[in-house]
């Protein structure tokens, strides 16, 4: 009974968060002149045990957000009777590109040529077009993964060989500030830089997708442009990491 009423209320918690996110994202919305519906919000799952990536899928979740590859198809395979888009939003290594290449919406973290030639060699052989984010890394923290903001326009020129991978955007992990204010100015650049390219004549690239803002800060991410927010903690609560990817 005990355990019962401690799921109900796990239960209660999470559908009700998530009901704040999406009160949030509309405010933060209508302050950029777009609509909640122009945001797309997903839900980070990573270390979130299949029960509780259903609780946030019942209270209006559609799109789930995974870390690392094997947390992903293991929920992919224990949540398919859900109509659900997968997310790939963390390092992406070169040997397991092919386990989720057929299963993902969208690849957030394309950083390097080498991880292109691979997705793009195993969306041909599955015939499909992968759909890729570049993952800048404005702040150009040593910890960090992504393209600094001086080479991104020429990498993205580079992938124009890819046939089987479509751009749809970019995405960056901002510097963690107390004052999310403090890092308002990697939100304007991402920005400025999306336009830029938005403009560039590249055949396989179809700027639509700007993938910024956590928990701490995706409402000045939405303020400054942001259509993807990435959600771990203000749905799941805080977790233990017991290795990073």
């Amino acid at each position: 009974m005990r355990d019962k009423l401690q799921n109900r209320r796990l239960e209660v918690s999470i559908k009700e968060n998530i009901s704040d996110i999406f009160q949030r994202v509309a405010k933060a919305a209508e302050k950029s002149g777009r609509k909640a519906d122009d945001i797309k919000v997903i839900a980070v799952s990573k270390t979130v045990n299949a029960d509780k990536a259903k609780e946030a899928i019942e209270g209006g979740i559609s799109n789930l957000g995974e870390n690392r590859v094997q947390e992903l198809v293991s929920k992919y395979e224990t949540l398919s009777d859900y109509n659900l888009n997968w997310h790939m939003i963390g390092h992406l290594q070169k040997n397991k590109v092919k386990y989720i290449i057929d299963k993902v919406e969208l690849i957030h973290s394309v950083e390097s040529k080498d991880l292109a030639n691979e997705i793009n060699k195993r969306a041909k052989q599955h015939n499909l077009t992968a759909k890729v984010l570049i993952e800048l890394n404005i702040g150009e923290e040593e910890s960090k993964f992504g393209i600094n903001s001086e080479n991104v326009r020429s990498f993205v020129k580079e992938l124009e060989q890819y046939d089987n991978i479509e751009i749809l955007g970019l995405m960056t992990v901002a510097p963690y500030c107390e004052n999310p204010e403090e890092i308002r100015w990697v939100f304007k650049k991402m920005k400025e830089i999306y336009d830029d390219i938005s403009k560039m004549k590249i055949k396989n690239t179809n700027m639509k997708y700007l993938s910024m803002g956590m928990t701490n800060d995706f409402e000045i991410a939405i303020e400054e442009g942001s259509n993807i927010v990435r959600i771990g903690t203000a749905i799941f609560g805080a977790r233990n990491y017991k290795e990073e990817n």
